[in-house]
């Protein structure tokens, strides 16, 4: 079996819609009492609006001299400059919903970025902007340094959210186009299969042939893709000539399931969660498309007359697909874009993979666009979204972290929800198209830049 390759996120999540080490964690020294753990919580209250991660590092076990030593190494984090938007210094006591926020959840999936800030995945997507890079990894170290003080078990909510408050300065980011914001949902599909075709199963999820070759930017999930044919270079085949049959009998059949417009919208989502008749879960992640661009179909639904704009959702578009079989299978050929899928090592409890190389947080991972975005940044989301149901305006108060992209996701303020796996979860991704204020959070201190000789 060839090794995995990294491969870039997928190109269309969300774009249905006409919107359109884990970390290593040392061993814990001793462990501190509730007693002391209150006391660290009021240390770091008293602290918050002045200290800094060199404060924060010093009182989690440097000694003085390097704390010394340290204040040599950093300095503060510039305001950073996004294209197509400003960034407004913000108040964490001003922001709604911070202080109710469990920030112990967000933590958590923090510590899962640094694990890939400091040793790359094998599995990973294209390339994000690494501007605040060097201070997420200082920022990563303290909390390292703060878990080996507590132990990750005693790191409360009131604790991290005063560890984000002493490491971070919050910027609301204001785009140019489209304030505050826009956000969209996306989840991992769960579909019963099996790895030969049988009466139930017959529709095949293809790996990604050998012989496509993709004409875009190394790592990236754009642009097109072409193969050979006899001394020329033609276009790849597009979804109507794979469904006929164009790579069928090649051996880049991974599993089979039931359903073209399963097929679809895992295409859609970019990775899937195949339960095989024996009861294992076959975890499966994009591995390329065909080149050709994404069709919304969501928005031909909408300009035929067809599904009218404001009941459309992902729902909405299964059921057309589902209750007009021939013209649902007509429509979706019209998209000519057709996704491949390699197989992922992943525990049937983890989240599907994101670009950064980590497992996805449901509820705490944010997808964004990476040419503007560094992954393992956090974000704090205020949006109101039919979380209950479609006609709900549920407040989503949350804080996030980067790490994942999509080539739908594209400007300062616009990011994809994950919302874990299954069909409640896809049920809740489907309805989201709604804006969203965004608070982006800046690491304090990075380390000095080297002077030159």
């Amino acid at each position: 079996m060839a090794p995995a390759r990294p491969s870039p996120a997928p190109p269309h999540r969300a774009s249905a819609l006409p919107s359109g080490e884990s970390p290593g964690v040392p061993g814990s020294r001793a462990r501190r009492n509730p007693q002391q753990n209150a006391a660290a919580g009021a240390f770091l209250s008293r602290k918050r609006d002045a200290l800094s991660g060199l404060i924060l590092a010093a009182w989690l076990g440097a000694t003085p001299a390097t704390a010394n030593n340290l204040a040599g190494l950093v300095a503060p984090v510039a305001r950073p400059e996004i294209a197509g938007a400003r960034l407004e210094s913000a108040a964490y006591a001003t922001l709604p919903g911070w202080a109710q926020d469990d920030q112990s959840a967000a933590f958590s999936t923090f510590l899962a970025s640094c694990g890939a800030l400091r040793a790359r995945p094998a599995e990973v997507g294209p390339p994000d902007n690494a501007a605040l890079v060097p201070g997420l990894r200082v920022t990563c170290d303290n909390a390292r340094r703060l878990v080996r003080t507590l132990a990750p078990e005693t790191v409360s909510a009131g604790v991290a959210r005063l560890f984000f408050e002493a490491n971070f300065r919050p910027y609301t980011i204001v785009p140019e186009k489209n304030p505050p914001g826009f956000l969209t949902g996306y989840y991992e599909p769960e579909l019963d299969g099996s790895r030969t075709p049988t009466d139930d199963f017959k529709v095949p999820i293809y790996g990604r042939p050998a012989d496509l070759i993709p004409t875009g930017p190394e790592g990236s999930n754009k642009g097109g893709a072409v193969r050979r044919a006899g001394d020329v270079f033609v276009p790849y085949y597009d979804r109507a000539q794979i469904e006929d049959g164009a790579l069928a009998g090649r051996g880049l059949e991974i599993a089979y399931i039931a359903h073209p417009v399963d097929l679809f919208f895992m295409q859609i989502q970019g990775s899937a969660r195949i339960r095989l008749p024996d009861g294992t879960a076959l975890r499966l992640n994009y591995d390329g498309h065909n080149g050709y661009p994404y069709t919304p179909v969501g928005r031909l639904l909408i300009q035929r007359g067809q599904v009218p704009r404001e009941a459309m959702s992902m729902a909405a578009i299964r059921a057309f697909i589902e209750q007009n079989p021939q013209a649902g299978a007509e429509l979706m050929r019209e998209n000519r874009s057709f996704v491949f899928f390699r197989a992922v090592p992943l525990a049937a409890d983890a989240g599907a993979l994101g670009a950064q190389g980590v497992p996805l947080t449901a509820g705490r991972s944010l997808a964004v666009d990476r040419a503007l975005h560094a992954y393992g940044t956090p974000i704090f989301i205020d949006a109101a979204l039919p979380l209950a149901h479609t006609a709900s305006a549920d407040p989503f108060r949350r804080l996030m972290i980067a790490q994942d992209t999509g080539s739908a996701i594209v400007g300062p303020a616009r990011a994809d929800l994950f919302f874990g796996a299954g069909d409640a979860a896809a049920a809740v991704a489907g309805r989201i198209r709604h804006p969203g204020a965004f608070t982006l959070l800046v690491p304090r201190l990075q380390p000095v830049q080297a002077k030159a000789p």
